[in-house]
């Protein structure tokens, strides 16, 4: 069992037909339209004709990342397998994985071992075409305004302040800045440009937020693109294009139906990163499994501190929505690299390492706890190499907090081995009272917002913003964008701005270095740190592993 990779293992389950899947949930028929055999894209009419109450809502979120891995996607998929397992109708509500990573360095994100998602070959790759219809939408923008500009700029657009870049679905940082419009005046004005990766663009988090067309229409709307010579900003609408992207985003916008490994169905729908834009899949989905299912078991990137501060900050406020518990993933492994480990001697019981590291996971526990007043549960992904005392440290330290540890062995045994931890967030939906509170308000200033999110989540010092962030945040205020949420752009691998910073770090201040309104999503960005939008492939890219033989047989892919 163990000597089988990720994709041999999708490949050798015997999948269900997806109308079967569907009937698992009360589908009509009529409400899908299948993308082959084995994937379909559901009709949000299935919101409003659905009469159920809806069911739980179980976000699962984990410490800070190590190259040592915690495996929250495959606890996720794992858990919703668990809950099946004891008599629970649960639904997976995951994001779609971005091209860019899967030929990269994190590879493909449709979990591993016996907890995935399949069929995992399209999931990772061109899936239902979702990326490729942002892509365009995005681009058919940027098309437009410089068309605009072309044509005579009626608007007056200033070329030096156009703020809408391209994106394309890949890791490639020789992007990052261009020149484009170059070849004389029938080519386009020259002008410095350049792009996003395709799950950092607007687009990707208004398609994520948006709950109807109307909806998704109006925030495209809203889109800025770029400021006037008289610092007036111009919108999507301004240019008349919201309409024509809202016609390439129709489909897009349709929440995409699949199954585990164990059958359970998985709406996997959306795809923002964490660490660079809110994380989380999209709300239509996320509705979707709520209203279609007794337990919705959904996840948010990274650590607690981006994806679950996000997914609650952002997205709970946005749409409505209420947790009744938060699973937060741990590894024996990760912890010790927290407490200061070399990664080739993690295998090896050191409880003086695993101690130091310990103060990451009460961190991001006690936000869940203290902070959001949410009931919680540590899932343990247990490895071999993990000594009984080193979980039995884990356990009494968690249980210092009011929180249980519970061992997941879903990767070994799919949802047998989340059966346990299945139980638990049954006793936390059904015994504990979650008392939900926002992390902070949208009273006060920007700056404020900011200040407080970072003592009271990162546990930080407050913030220093460089002169160039405060004139943005003056001005934005201006403009009325002042009593939006906050999304803070930061290295996934620290509490911090610094991504050496391991732990639970205390004594330091976050850099704001620049801020920027995505008036589209209802959010602004706050960029920490040396963060990117466009990410670039690390000496040995996971591509050059993957291929494909001559029946269309995919290997390499993890």
């Amino acid at each position: 069992m163990g000597f089988l990779s990720d994709i041999e293992i999708a490949q050798k389950t015997v999948l269900r037909p997806i109308r079967e899947i569907a009937a698992k949930l009360n589908i009509d028929e009529d409400d899908l339209e299948p993308y082959g055999k084995y994937k379909a894209k559901v009709s949000l009419q299935v919101l409003d004709k659905d009469p159920r109450p809806d069911g739980k809502l179980v976000l699962v979120t984990a410490i800070t990342p190590t190259p040592a891995g915690e495996g929250k996607t495959t606890t996720t998929i794992g858990l919703a397998d668990g809950l099946r397992q004891i008599g629970k109708e649960s639904v997976c509500a995951l994001r779609e994985p971005s091209l860019g990573p899967v030929f990269g360095i994190k590879g493909g994100a449709a979990g591993g071992g016996y907890a995935q998602v399949v069929p995992m070959e399209d999931i990772n790759l061109h899936f239902t075409g979702d990326f490729h219809a942002i892509g365009a939408a995005n681009n058919l923008l940027a098309a437009m305004v410089d068309n605009h500009i072309q044509q005579g700029n009626a608007l007056g657009l200033d070329p030096r302040r156009i703020t809408w870049k391209r994106c394309v679905d890949m890791n490639d940082r020789q992007l990052r800045q261009i020149v484009s419009g170059l070849g004389g005046k029938p080519n386009g004005m020259p002008r410095e440009d350049g792009f996003d990766i395709t799950v950092a663009s607007e687009v990707m988090a208004v398609l994520c937020l948006s709950s109807s067309i109307a909806d998704l229409k109006a925030r495209l709307g809203r889109m800025v693109v770029g400021y006037t010579t008289d610092d007036r900003p111009v919108t999507c609408s301004d240019l008349k294009a919201q309409g024509a992207m809202a016609a390439l985003l129709k489909d897009a916008l349709k929440p995409n139906l699949v199954q585990t490994l164990e059958g359970t169905p998985a709406f996997v729908h959306g795809g923002p990163f964490a660490n660079i834009a809110h994380g989380c899949n999209s709300v239509t989905a996320t509705r979707m499994a709520l209203k279609t299912g007794e337990y919705c078991v959904t996840e948010a990137g990274f650590g607690a501190d981006l994806g679950a501060e996000k997914f609650l900050d952002i997205k709970c406020r946005m749409a409505g929505l209420k947790p009744d518990a938060v699973v937060v993933v741990a590894t024996i492994r990760a912890l010790k690299m927290h407490g200061g480990l070399a990664k080739d001697a993690l295998g090896t019981e050191n409880l003086d390492a695993l101690e130091k590291g310990l103060p990451n996971l009460l961190r991001h526990v006690k936000n869940m706890v203290e902070v959001y007043h949410l009931p919680c549960v540590v899932a343990v992904n247990r490895f071999p190499t993990d000594t009984d005392r080193e979980i039995q440290l884990v356990m009494d330290k968690c249980r210092e907090l009011g929180v249980n540890v519970r061992l997941s062995t879903v990767w070994a045994e799919g949802g047998k081995g989340g059966m346990e931890l299945a139980r638990e967030v049954v006793r936390l939906c059904e015994e504990e009272k979650a008392d939900f509170q926002f992390s902070y308000s949208l009273d006060g200033t920007l700056e404020e917002r900011i200040d407080t999110l970072v003592r009271r989540i990162y546990r930080g010092n407050g913030i220093s913003v460089l002169p160039a962030a405060k004139k943005q945040m003056d001005r934005l205020t201006a403009l009325g964008y002042g009593n939006l949420p906050v999304c803070v752009a930061k290295t996934q691998y620290s509490f911090s701005d610094d991504p050496k910073l391991l732990g639970a770090p205390d004594d330091f201040t976050v850099t704001v270095r620049q801020v920027k309104v995505s008036a589209g999503a209802g959010f602004i960005v706050v960029l920490t740190g040396d963060i990117m939008t466009m990410p670039g492939l690390p000496k040995v890219p996971a591509a050059e592993k993957i291929d494909v033989d001559d029946h269309g047989v995919i290997s390499g892919l993890f």
